[in-house]
């Protein structure tokens, strides 16, 4: 299996290599430990080789049955006693058999390959879910499922096609080569491999040219995709701007490419089909013309015509079967080798061998000389240190880009810190398992994300397992409880695409009963009211509040007025820790946090004066 060539290029820019993309499948089809699977596999191939021995048969006996009509009995005795009736209908049987062999093999490696699709789509969507936060905020989202799904159907298309179209081919094409080079003479055999060859060749060569344009086709395709799907999840902001008809253009112009790409593609075909299709007729002629010359000599029986006529036809249709699988195939490399790509990608943030799972005992939180950078030459966080005691409520502020949700995001390990340590109970969380970690901090972020699933789902979600006492629980301790037996369909109310159905107070009282069901001794809210209003905000901060009683709470604050009666108040500043202490304390001190208190409180007595 050649390798592409240089221009024809995956999303990650590797050079895509066919016999790499056959490994990785392989084992699939003969996993270790699964006898059942081998077993499958075998009798599909024992079905095959049967199949292909009949179908090799077949034109014999259509020969034996044109001579016996021909008065010629030359032949296995026993046949010719059957009568040219006879062998017309053995004809038939032998036919009729090829047939029922090739299905009995479809249904016993059926279980095979749907077993092998499962598996690898399972695999692929595990992994994309352990990559780091790093990688899935520089893809697309669309791009990346329209990978998975072009390479899962590539590789049920390989299961099936490789290795019951191209590798049965291949024995047909010997077997046939055999009984021409016996039963007639070399230059039979020499005129039949040189329009293979031929064919192959020229196959070959158009289909590697025309890969390249599908690879343009699927990238043009891609693009347009993604553009569909980033306009339809913005589907409120392309309202609010009025930007319709600038979006339709914008998909246009994208589908726009994706059609010369694909004219490109067809054109390609039809030079494609008819060089195919001009290779095999010269063969079939010329092979046709030496018969008819043999049968006029008297070397050949009408019957060795029929016969080399019925095995020209059985090698045409399997090649230009070939000419198809061949580019479906090399189609399906190029998906699979987009889609292995994704699998080799490694993740960022990965458990260390021996990781042990976190163990809280009261919850204390400390940073030690925390530095950390998403680039190199960008430094977000330069020596934090930072202690949240347990049971204590520690506030983050600071202006935009100063460095607090990097705070949160360490904490959870959506990223490793660059140097020092971010310790959970004296515990490195480099140290322990991410699952683990993940298990003992809730987050309730600045805009709660949901499912487009129900409300009981949503909650549920916070716990596998919970009971539907523990989830409405959750649910009134949250203050939603009510709103929710209001609506027509209580819990089974569907929230719509990222909870577009519901306020964004509502979706937040949905994110902390989720939280609140999860019950972690850790909770980290960032930003978690200042997307809602005044009076929403208000509603949600006694919530956030009871929520965290008897737990270590970080809070990454916006509206400083939120935070005031918090333990301890951190002043964050281009990733330097320039104020920490009481609410009342800082004020008192007249720096930055002063600073940063003063200019709120003018903003909002400014917003009151203008609301009045």
């Amino acid at each position: 299996m050649r390798r592409l060539t240089k221009t024809d290029k995956n999303l990650s820019d590797a050079r895509i290599s066919g016999w790499r993309t056959i490994r990785k499948v392989a084992p699939y089809l003969w996993p270790q430990g699964q006898n059942w699977v081998k077993w499958r596999v075998s009798l599909a191939l024992l079905m095959l080789f049967v199949a292909k021995i009949v179908a090799v048969a077949s034109p014999l006996l259509y020969k034996w049955a044109v001579d016996r009509l021909g008065g010629d009995s030359s032949g296995p005795a026993m046949l010719m006693a059957l009568g040219a009736v006879g062998l017309t209908v053995a004809y038939g049987l032998a036919r009729l058999g090829n047939i029922g062999f090739q299905q009995l093999r479809d249904v016993v490696f059926a279980k095979v390959g749907q077993r092998a699709l499962r598996m690898l789509a399972l695999e692929t969507f595990q992994h994309i879910h352990r990559l780091s936060m790093r990688y899935h905020i520089t893809r697309k989202t669309g791009g990346l499922s329209r990978i998975i799904e072009r390479g899962v159907k590539g590789v049920d298309f390989l299961l099936r096609f490789l290795l019951f179209s191209i590798g049965p081919l291949v024995l047909e094409l010997l077997m046939i080569a055999a009984v021409l080079f016996f039963l007639f003479d070399v230059w039979y055999l020499a005129v039949v491999v040189l329009t293979i060859a031929l064919y192959v060749w020229f196959t070959f060569a158009v289909t590697e040219w025309r890969v390249k344009i599908r690879k343009e086709m699927n990238d043009q395709d891609t693009d347009a995709n993604q553009k569909a799907i980033d306009s339809l999840l913005n589907f409120e902001t392309v309202k609010y701007f009025g930007a319709e008809g600038w979006e339709a253009a914008r998909y246009d112009r994208a589908m726009e490419r994706y059609e010369a790409a694909a004219l490109k593609t067809s054109y390609s075909l039809a030079f494609l089909n008819f060089g195919q299709g001009f290779l095999i007729t010269a063969g079939l002629v010329i092979v046709m013309v030496m018969a008819a010359v043999g049968v006029q000599n008297g070397a050949l029986t009408v019957g060795d015509f029929v016969m080399v006529n019925a095995y020209m036809i059985q090698i045409t249709m399997p090649l230009n079967f070939l000419g198809t699988v061949y580019r479906e195939i090399r189609q399906a490399l190029v998906d699979m080798g987009e889609m292995f790509d994704l699998l080799e990608q490694p993740a960022e943030v990965v458990d260390r061998p021996g990781a042990r799972p976190l163990e809280v005992r009261g919850g204390e939180v400390v940073l030690d000389d925390v530095h950390f950078a998403y680039e190199a030459d960008r430094a977000i966080l330069r020596g934090v240190s930072l202690r949240v005691g347990p049971g204590e409520t520690v506030a983050i502020v600071g202006s935009s880009g100063s460095g607090k949700s990097t705070i949160g995001r360490l904490l959870f390990r959506f990223y490793d810190v660059t140097t020092g340590a971010l310790r959970i109970d004296g515990q490195d969380i480099r140290e322990v398992t991410q699952e683990s970690l993940h298990a003992q901090i809730g987050v309730v972020p600045q805009d709660t994300v949901l499912f487009n699933d129900t409300i009981l789902y949503n909650i549920a979600y916070g716990r596998a397992g919970a009971s539907r006492e523990d989830i409405e629980a959750a649910a009134k301790a949250a203050k939603i409880h009510d709103f929710v037996q209001s609506l027509p369909q209580g819990y089974d109310t569907a929230v719509g695409e990222r909870g577009l159905k519901l306020s964004g107070g509502e979706k937040q009282r949905v994110g902390i009963a989720r939280t609140l069901l999860k019950n972690p001794p850790i909770l980290l809210l960032d930003e978690a009211t200042s997307a809602l209003d005044t009076q929403t905000e208000m509603e949600i901060q006694a919530e956030l509040k009871a929520m965290g009683q008897g737990r270590s709470v970080i809070t990454i604050a916006h509206r400083l007025s939120t935070i005031a009666d918090a333990d301890l108040i951190v002043v964050l500043e281009e990733g330097v820790i320039v104020e920490q202490g009481r609410h009342d304390d800082l004020l008192a001190r007249g720096g930055r946090y002063a600073h940063l208190w003063l200019r709120q409180q003018e903003g909002e007595d400014e917003a009151q004066v203008a609301a009045q």
